[in-house]
């Protein structure tokens, strides 16, 4: 009972001081805005990374140059992989399956529109280990194109929609690659990866005589056979790739990695980012106890005289120390509240952008209980130590000294 009579008394108290509350919670409100729009946005993208891996599956392994460029706009002849690179590592013991992709930016040009963009080289014979073992190509519309089809393309949704060409492009449209026209015979469904949705497909022999790169490989896909740990597959992968290319072991020109590994990666790295962004934030947090603590100090001195009536009429310190805890409390709950609110607003508005216009739907916003209870429960701890010190002044007051102060 005590607590609720303690409760109703702040909330009086906030509600006739509202100006002074307001600002008062402003730097609690931004801080765990800034906290809670991060971590959800940045739990949504692990989850949405999470399952785009768990549909690939584990057993996946990438080796492409070591450099940090876009696939396929590597020039240095020592950095390219090759075609026989890739038939070397199909005969590796533990690879199941393998297959290279053709990468490169160019003109795209569809009636009289035209756009730099990305076109893949995927062979026909190979279509099929890459729509059942690596889950690509999912279809739209349409199909994919078939061993033997040479002017046959497949295009990224974002052709489909509208969000490259003023019109859409659609199957039976043709379009326009190196002066070489191409019939559309399948829409890729929406992946969220931008490059993806804006890539143009076509048969790899025909890139090859297009863009004369007779044997290069910009990434080489790999599917580990049953019964073989992929780890371990690819350590024999770069082991024995690196002898075949005539390397030195601290030389590497290429780079081996599992799925796994490339997410823990990115879990790593994603994981610092966002522990640096909430540190950040977390000052705003700072200075708003600081602030609580100001705006306690403050009441104390204009409730003196309160203070000396309710120690006259026999409240005890433990009770001026537990009501001027709980108005502060309450302070740093409400910002919570308010900046909690405030953050999934955030999210959401970033989720749209990032969706809508720039086709990025990765980028999710994930509403987590324990995220929303461990802001309020956190938000409220710190109100409430921050005003600690001011209650203990108030309490400590003598009844005779407080009713004679002006």
């Amino acid at each position: 009972m005590k607590f609720i009579s303690y409760l109703l008394l702040s909330l009086d108290n906030i509600r006739h001081r509202r100006l002074r509350s307001w600002l008062t919670m402003i730097g609690i409100f931004i801080g765990v805005a800034a906290v809670v729009s991060l971590i959800s946005l940045g739990q949504g993208m692990q989850n949405a990374i999470d399952e785009q891996f768990e549909k690939l599956g584990s057993d996946k392994i990438l080796i492409m140059p070591d450099v940090f460029a876009p696939p396929g706009s590597i020039t240095t002849e020592s950095l390219i992989l090759t075609k026989n690179d890739l038939d070397f590592i199909k005969n590796i013991r533990g690879v199941e399956g393998a297959s290279g992709y053709l990468s490169k930016i160019v003109k795209v040009n569809f009636k009289d529109e035209a756009f730099m963009g990305y076109v893949g080289g995927v062979a026909g014979e190979d279509m099929q280990f890459w729509q059942e073992d690596l889950k690509y190509f999912e279809m739209e519309k349409g199909r994919v194109f078939e061993e033997g089809e040479k002017y046959k393309a497949i295009v990224g949704f974002n052709y489909y929609n509208g969000d490259v060409f003023d019109r859409k492009i659609d199957v039976k449209d043709k379009v326009e690659i190196e002066g070489q026209e191409f019939k559309i015979v399948g829409v890729m469904k929406k992946t969220g990866d931008p490059n993806d949705d804006q890539t143009v497909f076509i048969s790899k022999e025909v890139f090859r005589e297009l863009l004369n790169v007779p044997l290069e490989e910009s990434v080489i896909m790999v599917k580990t056979a049953d019964g073989f740990d992929p780890e371990e597959v690819a350590k024999t992968i770069e082991r024995k790739l690196r002898r075949f290319r005539g390397e030195k072991e601290d030389e590497l020109t290429f780079k081996v990695q599992t799925y796994g590994q490339l997410l823990d990666a990115f879990t790593n790295i994603f994981g610092i980012v966002q522990a640096v962004l909430i540190g950040i934030a977390g000052i705003s947090l700072l200075v708003g106890g600081i602030g609580i603590m100001n705006t306690m100090y403050t009441s104390v001195l204009e409730r003196t005289k309160e203070i000396g009536i309710m120690k006259a009429v026999g409240a005890k310190n433990s009770d001026i120390l537990s009501l001027f805890l709980v108005e502060s409390g309450l302070l740093g709950l409400f910002g919570g509240i308010l900046g909690i609110g405030l953050g999934l607003g955030f999210g959401k508005i970033v989720e749209w952008v990032a969706s809508n216009q720039l086709g990025f739907e990765l980028l999710k916003v994930s509403i987590d209980p324990v995220l929303i209870i461990g802001s309020l429960v956190f938000t409220f701890v710190v109100g409430s130590l921050s005003g600690m010190f001011p209650a203990r002044q108030a309490a400590r007051m003598k009844p005779v000294d407080a009713l004679r102060y002006e």
